[in-house]
Order: C-alpha cells, then structure tokens, then sequence
C-alpha cells in the first residue's frame, strides 16, 4: 500500500490515538518542566461547538526556556480545507477529523537549540467512501551555533525510532524532511533536521499507528540531552543577536510554508493563539543583515545546514 493512496478501513480505534496523544502531551511537558528550574507550563483548555477542542500549554520566561508551547488538538469539519484537498481532489467536499500534538521550545541560550515535533492522525467521511486516513508526524531540530554531538544524538534517536518499522524508513523521512523544511527564498534549510512524513499509511491502521507513538516517544529521548548539555552555557550579546536574527528564518518558515499553519488557518476550526504559539517571543531582522566570513556564525549555514549524512549511511550502504 503506498503512501500516495490513503488507506481504508473501517475499524478505526479513534480513541485510542487521542487518549495517547493526550499522554504524550504530558509526558512531553513534564520531561521539559524536569530541566526549567523556575517556569511551569500554563494550560488553556479550549472547546469547539460543534465537536471538538484542545489543550494548549504555553511556558515562557524560564530560566532555560524562553517560550515553548505543547499543543493537542482535536478538530472536525465539514469541508476538506484547500490545504489538505491540493493533493487529493477526489476527497474535496468530505468531512474530517484531525488530532495530534505539535510542540515548539526555544531556550533562552543561544548555543541551546529551537525544537520541533508533530505526530497526528487525519480522518477523511465522504458519502459512498469508507473513512480515509492516514498519519503525520516527525521532529526537526534548528541549532544557532551547531555541534556535531547534538547532531549526531539526534539523528541517531531518530534512525532507531523508525527503522524497525521498515528499512530505509529514516533516509526516506530525513529525506524528506530536508525538502519540507526549505526557505526556498532563502536557498537554506530551516536547521538540520530529523524525521518528517505525511499521508502515511503503508500497512494496517494499528502499525502505522504504532510508528507513530515510536516517532512521538523519541522526541525527549532526542532533545533532552542536547538541551542539557547547552542551557548553561555562557554566551556574549553578539551571539544573543544572531540567534535573533536566524530566528527570523523560523518565523518566515511557519507563516510562509508551513501546512500546518496554513491548515488550522485556512480551515477556521483551530484557534489563532494555538497555531501561532509556534513563533519565537523575539525575533530581529536587519536589513541585508551578513555575518562574517569563516566565523562561528557563518559555520551555521557553511557547515551545519547543508542536509548532511550525519549517520554516513551512505558510506556505510
């Protein structure tokens, strides 16, 4: 079954993704509150009329953390939004349901790096059609100041998250989450990746489901040890403003690119405050703002944003 054609089944255990999407969303926040000395996650707990609602938790101001937020959500609708028809016209005019948990931290530290991940389930109700699914998710990371050893980490806990799932899974979905997360108007990656698929439904709803909590249980398992290692370093001014800077990229990414943002805006059903819990709490751009040649700043985009192999499995192969 490829992942091009959306699987059907009729028996769907709905209830149990969203109650592990709810427990990873703890999981997830209380990992994170283990390495914040002086901040807490805030909970907004939200509802929608007609079905649905979500749980968004929002920490800012730590000593670590400067802004994070952890996100789950539970949505339906009854017309597919543009974003989510492009690839498949035939499911335009269906109802959906869509749940998941998406989470972004920036620390404080400049030297401490921006993460990301996604795990969701998407459920398409057409009349004449059995319900359509399929399963999303992954985690990317985006350093200011990069270090082989995170990188390594980071790529490795993602390579034994997925690959017991099916060989070659972690070089199709670094692949592909090096194309997805491009500035194309930029000519860069947003960082250095990790994992990313969409419309995945190679197999039966219950082993793409468990490919899923694999993917979404790596995630600490990934970040924690980077934001440890870098959340006490010492850093200057100047390098405070370049992480401002480069965080400007993020934020051209999510309002530009991003599917997600443009799902949960375009559809109307997601809440505005939640989408956007994304965007860093400050952010600089200056215009034909350059960084000095060979220095550690110009090392970001010469050296580490480049879509290395940073397992060699090409040499490896």
């Amino acid at each position: 079954m490829s992942a091009s054609s959306p699987a059907t089944e009729t028996n769907l255990d709905v209830q149990a993704v969203k109650a592990y999407l709810l427990s990873l969303q703890d999981h997830i926040c209380s990992s994170l509150e283990s390495v914040e000395p002086s901040a807490r996650f805030k909970e907004d707990a939200w509802d929608r009329p007609n079905g649905g609602g979500g749980r968004t938790r929002v920490i800012a101001g730590g000593d670590v953390i400067e802004k994070g937020g952890v996100n789950f959500s539970h949505v339906m609708g009854d017309n597919l939004p543009p974003s989510a028809t492009a690839d498949r016209p035939e499911l335009a005019g269906g109802r959906f349901e869509a749940m998941g948990v998406s989470l972004v931290i920036h620390p404080n530290n400049p030297f401490a790096p921006t993460s990301h991940a996604n795990v969701r389930l998407f459920i398409v109700y057409k009349e004449g059609m059995a319900p359509v699914w399929w399963f999303g998710g992954g985690f990317d990371l985006t350093p200011y100041y990069g270090f082989d050893e995170d990188c390594i980490h980071w790529h490795q806990t993602a390579f034994d998250a997925v690959e017991p799932f099916g060989e070659g899974y972690y070089a199709r979905f670094k692949t592909w989450c090096d194309e997805y997360f491009y500035l194309k108007h930029r000519g860069e990656p947003r960082g250095i990746g990790g994992l990313f698929f969409d419309d995945f439904n190679e197999g039966s709803f219950e082993q793409c489901f468990a490919m899923m909590q694999a993917v979404g249980n790596a995630y600490t398992e990934a970040y924690l040890p980077v934001l440890k290692r870098r959340k006490d370093l010492p850093f200057t001014e100047q390098q405070r403003d370049f992480q401002l800077h480069r965080r400007g990229r993020y934020v051209e990414f999510n309002l530009v690119f991003d599917r997600g943002t443009h799902f949960g805006l375009q559809s109307g059903l997601g809440r505005t405050e939640s989408i956007l819990m994304s965007l860093p709490p400050e952010v600089r751009w200056t215009y034909e703002y350059l960084v000095e040649s060979g220095s550690e700043e110009a090392k970001l985009t010469d050296y580490y944003l480049t879509s290395k192999d940073w397992l060699n499995l090409a040499t490896l192969g």
